[in-house]
């Protein structure tokens, strides 16, 4: 072994221990590693891996291309490739990196469920669930498998399906704060509500910031008229996520239904300050403007409503009324 090669492994060694927490550092040491030998297809794979965790997908595709090409039978580097191509949106070309991972290496449980999950991307559910089936296949005690073949049950409406295996996902992991929110989610389209609310709960109770779960929990006291709960759940969400219109429309609904004009208006405004083009943010500040006695700020909203759509017969209708209301006044 040259005494390149020895210095070449040195500083591959040290981008291994730096790979977990210190990106930039691993990378500038494989790219030593790769000056003092540029076969070291290892360093190639790890600083592409490196990239990858940085964010730096073009990159990381370029170094498992490197790897491939010194070893094209580097299953690793096919999987890998393809979760980087999927992470830009590529999801045709992961799949092709998948299915050469697979077939070099007919075991690699990994690339199935990654496979699986870009199938359901794809909306090939039914082929989603095949490749989730080997990953359980391979692996019975894989609960990320259960949660992944149950969103793609869900996403069939194959709701039993979908919660029978939430629940396995579960009874393999108690601690699997996303199934109970998918289970949860599910149960709340069925219409089990109560069941669903506990779900949100445990998520919630396993990740406090789980944004998503405040926001969903929150849809469903809102159905059972517990409007308190439920504006206490959408304020919660945007504590933790300021940047989402739905939920403060969907908090301004409720304060509408508690009596708080006032509240769902500054609701209603921010929806709309952060989606400028949504037509039912526009159509309810001006039922609460209206309700308000606000003739003028209803007019003016349910006009802008129907710039963006025209054909809107009920914000038609409101628009009719409030300027009826105007004339009386």
């Amino acid at each position: 072994m040259s005494n390149h090669q020895i210095s070449a492994e040195k500083w591959f060694e040290r981008g291994m221990n730096r790979a977990a927490d210190d990106y930039d550092g691993a990378i500038a040491d494989f790219s030593q590693a790769l000056r003092l030998n540029p076969q070291y297809i290892e360093a190639y794979y790890n600083r592409g891996n490196a990239r990858d965790d940085k964010g730096d997908y073009d990159g990381a595709i370029a170094d498992y291309n490197q790897a491939i090409q010194l070893n094209p039978k580097f299953a690793e580097a096919y999987n890998n490739r393809g979760l980087a191509r999927a992470k830009k949106g590529d999801y045709d070309s992961a799949l092709a990196d998948f299915n050469q991972a697979i077939r070099l290496n007919p075991q690699y449980i990994d690339a199935y469920g990654n496979r699986g999950n870009i199938q359901k991307i794809k909306g090939n559910y039914d082929s989603a669930i095949a490749d989730f089936n080997q990953v359980l296949r391979l692996n019975p005690q894989d609960a990320s498998a259960y949660n992944n073949r149950g969103n793609a049950y869900a996403n069939k409406k194959d709701y039993a399906g979908a919660i029978s295996d939430y629940s396995q996902a579960i009874r393999l992991n108690p601690q699997y704060g996303e199934a109970y929110y998918n289970r949860g989610s599910t149960r709340a389209t069925l219409g089990d509500y109560d069941n669903a609310i506990a779900d949100f709960g445990q998520a919630i109770r396993l990740n406090p910031r789980f944004a998503s779960a405040y926001y969903n929990r929150g849809n469903i006291q809102n159905i059972k008229g517990d409007y308190d709960s439920a504006i206490a759940d959408y304020s919660q969400a945007i504590r933790l996520n300021p940047k989402q219109f739905q939920v403060y429309y969907n908090r301004g609904l409720a304060c509408v239904k508690n009596g708080d004009n006032d509240g769902a208006i500054a609701d209603f405004d921010q929806s709309i300050r952060l989606n400028p083009q949504y037509i039912e943010a526009y159509n309810n500040r001006g039922f609460a403007r209206y309700t308000r006695g606000d003739f003028d700020g209803a007019i003016a909203d349910y006009e802008a409503a129907l710039r963006l759509n025209p054909n809107l017969i009920q914000v038609t209708n409101n628009l009719e009324l409030a300027r009826k209301a105007k004339q009386k006044k």
